[in-house]
């Protein structure tokens, strides 16, 4: 596999992404290697026919360099685009919706890329009204806020949300009430945009269809990518139940639309003239559905995918290969280079490859004679093929593992055919009977029934997985290297058991080895625990972290913590200002909690702490006070809200 042409292609791009945070920033730098690379390149022409096999590696390793130096480019180009630019105070900005907005808890969130010259992408939260839910991409407002970049909580084992926001190409956030933003009236229109709209106007022919509730969000999902209307609950059923790739548009959904596509163009013929415009009209179906579905990542690289899958029939080559999947994922990431980093891409490629590697290896053990126990075959062993290769991804990203996932999938695939295939009568009759006034209005409602019916049905069978015991393993978080060293014992193994080679199973074992002892070293390097002030505003979170988990810890609101060898005092309200002392007690650490009102030159006459900890459940104008005054009496002070979760080993 690795001696396929697209493999080889890779190796320099990946190389180029992961070298872009080693490698110095410089300019001369980059424009050295890409001029390298050509130069290398026209040598290996120049040199004729005399020396063809001598000089033959130079047209490679001048490939190599300038696809290395062309990532490099463009990983600082978008690194630039991500960094953070804006002032400190206040400004006017004008700028484009990006996307269709989505309802928060307490907010509007709405992508905005901002006019010249920062031309920057931004995330801002607008405060809830009607004018800023009738946002549609392409619309340009003009803001007063304050941008800033995106921080973390600070707290122990989170998430690198901004992390995941840079690598998206966002470079600040910020938050509008109603008053400090206006429409100007004028649409900025890209393709993109335009793509967005589309994806805006079938959410709306859905309503008019008759979808509402769960139906709703879930046929959202599953035919636009577009998640938003989509319960926590669902996400996590789905997910627990191993069925998670379902919610988004990935080889499966596109794989149905082809089948339809190619069903309904069967009349082209299968050879000639009519199988080459069967196939373009296909492709371009394809792009067609993949505009009206937003111009997600995820149906972009599906469709990429079928793309080259029609092209190589086409050429009369076998099927969908590994070196289709390697071209598809060098184009993806050869413009979207941080698509590396990205968990959906990782594992949607990582499921396929699984399947082209195993599938039929699986399917060869046993040969149904029946066409139903055929196909309830073969989807068993594609379901088992794709968690084989991504079991370690899975622990990698999540920690847990779904147990129960080859049953659910077994009834959930098919059941998500059914819902695609008869959701095209559905749009069909929906649109006529809006357009023609001689189609009854029944017909479109008994599809519409058919699929509100197979959607609660499929929506509890994963809730029911769910709920089974042990559905999912939890708590087995492996490291990025742990789960690289995983896959190579994985795959490595099996080459072993198809072809009987000893190398790979050296290889494998080996691997396996190193696995096992980082996990022994992961053990013995065992932390101490922590006493932590968690950065989760609005509220008051005070608790032990011990062994990377988050453990209850029985907090006085008033009073001292029995913590060995520290003195730490929480005070939540200001009752201690009725009181007055002699002398000051000295404590190593004060906690200040909910009250905005604490006098902290009266506290200061009662106690002498070393540090002054303001936790997250303070108001920021009353946490802003405190800290000014504390570095005013010559006191450290760490603002949760500022700076993070305050932890403390004992």
């Amino acid at each position: 596999m690795g001696k396929t042409p697209f493999f080889r292609l890779l190796l320099p791009v990946t190389g180029g992404i992961v070298s872009c945070r080693v490698l110095p920033d410089s300019s001369f730098f980059l424009a050295g290697l890409f001029l390298a690379g050509i130069l290398l390149i026209f040598l290996s022409f120049s040199q004729g026919e005399k020396q063809p096999f001598t000089y033959r590696w130079l047209f490679g390793a001048g490939t190599f360099i300038f696809l290395f130096a062309i990532t490099l480019i463009q990983c600082r180009e978008q690194t630039t685009r991500a960094e953070c630019s804006f002032p400190d105070a206040p400004r006017t900005y004008l700028g484009t919706v990006q996307e269709l907005t989505e309802d928060k808890a307490r907010s509007i969130q709405c992508p905005i890329r901002t006019a010249p010259p920062d031309e920057k992408k931004v995330m801002l939260y607008l405060e809830k009204n009607d004018q800023a839910r009738m946002l549609l991409p392409g619309d340009e407002i003009i803001f007063l806020a304050r941008l800033e970049p995106f921080r973390n909580l600070g707290n122990p084992g989170e998430w690198d949300y901004a992390g995941y926001m840079h690598k998206k190409g966002y470079a600040a956030r910020g938050y509008l009430p109603a008053d400090q933003w206006r429409r100007t009236g004028r649409e900025k229109l890209s393709p993109y945009m335009l793509a967005q709209q589309t994806r805006f106007r079938i959410l709306t022919f859905y309503r008019s269809l008759g979808l509402d509730g769960e139906t709703y969000a879930f046929i959202a999902a599953v035919t636009l990518g577009y998640k938003a209307y989509l319960s926590d609950d669902i996400k996590e059923a789905f997910r627990a139940s191993g069925t998670a790739h379902v919610l988004a548009v990935s080889g499966l959904h596109t794989g149905v639309i082809y089948l339809i596509l190619n069903l309904l163009l069967s009349f082209l013929g299968n050879r000639g003239t009519g199988f080459l415009i069967r196939q373009w009209l296909i492709i371009l179906m394809l792009w067609a559905y993949a505009f009206m579905a937003g111009l997600s990542p995820s149906v972009i690289r599906a469709v990429i995918m079928l793309s080259l899958f029609c092209l190589g029939r086409l050429r009369r080559s076998k099927g969908f290969t590994t070196n289709t999947l390697a071209a598809a994922a060098f184009l993806i990431l050869l413009f979207h280079p941080f698509s590396l980093y990205d968990a959906s891409f990782l594992m949607s490629f990582g499921a396929v490859f699984s399947i082209l590697w195993f599938q039929p290896h699986l399917a060869s053990l046993v040969r149904p004679h029946h066409k139903l126990s055929a196909y309830v075959w073969d989807l068993m062993t594609v379901s088992v093929s794709a968690q084989l290769g991504l079991f370690p991804l899975v622990l990698s990203f999540f920690g847990t593992f779904p147990t129960w996932f080859f049953l659910s999938n077994l009834l959930v695939v098919p059941l998500m055919s059914c819902i695609l295939y008869s959701l095209v009568p559905l749009l069909v009759t929906g649109w006529l009977q809006a357009s023609l006034s001689f189609i009854p209005e029944w017909l479109p409602q008994v599809f519409q029934q058919i699929v509100h019916r197979l959607t609660t049905v499929t929506l509890h069978i994963v809730q029911f997985m769910e709920s089974l015991p042990f559905a999912q393993l939890t708590g087995i978080q492996v490291s990025l290297i742990q789960a690289l060293l995983l896959l190579l014992c994985v795959f490595l193994f099996s080459h072993y058991l198809f072809t009987r080679r000893p190398r790979p199973l050296i290889i494998a074992l080996t691997s396996l080895l190193c696995f096992q002892l980082s996990l022994l070293q992961g053990q013995l390097q065992t932390t101490p625990p922590q006493l932590v002030v968690f950065n989760s505003a609005p509220a008051s979170d005070i608790s032990l972290f011990v062994h990377h988990k988050k453990q209850s810890l029985a907090i006085p609101e008033n009073g001292f913590l029995s913590l060995p060898g520290k003195r730490i005092l929480r005070l939540s309200d200001g009752s201690f200002a009725q009181y007055t002392a002699d002398t000051t007690f000295p404590i190593d650490i004060l906690i200040l909690s909910q009250d905005c009102c604490f006098d902290l030159n009266q506290l200061c006459r009662l106690f002498q702490p070393s540090m002054i900890v303001l936790d997250s459940s303070l108001p920021r104008h009353a946490a802003s006070r405190l800290s000014a005054v504390s570095r005013q009496q010559g006191i450290a002070v760490h603002d949760v809200r500022q700076k993070g979760a305050f932890s403390l080993t004992f």
